[in-house]
Parts: C-alpha cells; structure tokens; sequence
C-alpha cells in the first residue's frame, strides 16, 4: 500500500469530522474558524487515496510553526497506520522548513502519538498540559 501526502481540501472536511466523533475523548470537532485557512491548513497522508491522517500547521510571524489536531481514522487498522503517522510528521517538518521556520511544536496526550513525535526527535516534557480556550 503506497502512501502519499497533499494539501487538505475543502472537500476533506467531513471525513475529519466523522472521525473526531468516532474517537472516544475528542467531544467536539475544533470550529473550521478556529483551524488554519478555515480547515484546509494542513496536511492528509492517504494509503492508496484512501485518507488515513491528517493535522494542521499554524504558521506564526515567529520562526516557530505549531502541528495540531493530528486526528486518523480510527475504523484504519492496516500495518502501515504507524509509517502515515511519521510521513505525516515528517512532512509537516519538511514543509516548515521550507518555508523558512525554525521550529515546530504541538500538544498532545495520546501516548502513542506522544512515543512518535519521541522516535522522531521530538523533546517530550514528562509533565502534563491542557490546552486552555475561550471564545473571545
């Protein structure tokens, strides 16, 4: 199974959705408004065009990018799940890169998540966070 990455589109919207309502935990998906360029700010990493994972970059007026809401599809159980979680990562780093950033960063508990971002070089504080919000 061939795994390719591109841009997200307007027309991914609801299979991301779908499936931050068919993880256990999430509650709610982020607003469209809240993500960046209204929900297509990103990348989804596709195993034979069928869309696997995904998350988004917000890129700042600092040299540092932020890699946030990495959601999957949570019914994708083939033995390539692992390698789309790190093409997605790696090409998030790549793309940041690109265009000239220093620094990534993104928050997250998932331990499985967590042991990726660690295999790829990623620092992990030991300490939990919690993202804190409010709708201005």
């Amino acid at each position: 199974m061939e795994l390719t990455f591109r841009k997200l589109q307007e027309s991914d919207w609801d299979t991301l959705v779908s499936w931050w309502s068919e993880w256990r935990g999430w509650g709610t998906n982020p607003p469209k408004d809240f993500l960046p360029e209204n929900g297509t700010g990103g990348i989804m990493v596709c195993s034979d065009n069928k869309p696997i994972v995904a998350g988004f970059l917000y890129f700042t007026n600092s040299k540092g990018v932020l890699l946030e809401w990495i959601i999957s599809d949570p019914k994708y159980k083939e033995s390539n799940r692992k390698e789309a979680l790190e093409l997605l990562i790696n090409t998030a780093e790549q793309v940041s890169k690109d265009k000239g950033f220093k620094y990534i960063f993104t928050i997250g508990r998932n331990k499985h998540l967590i042991k990726t971002h660690e295999k790829l070089g990623y620092k992990v504080d030991p300490s939990s966070s919690h993202e804190i919000t409010k709708i201005l």
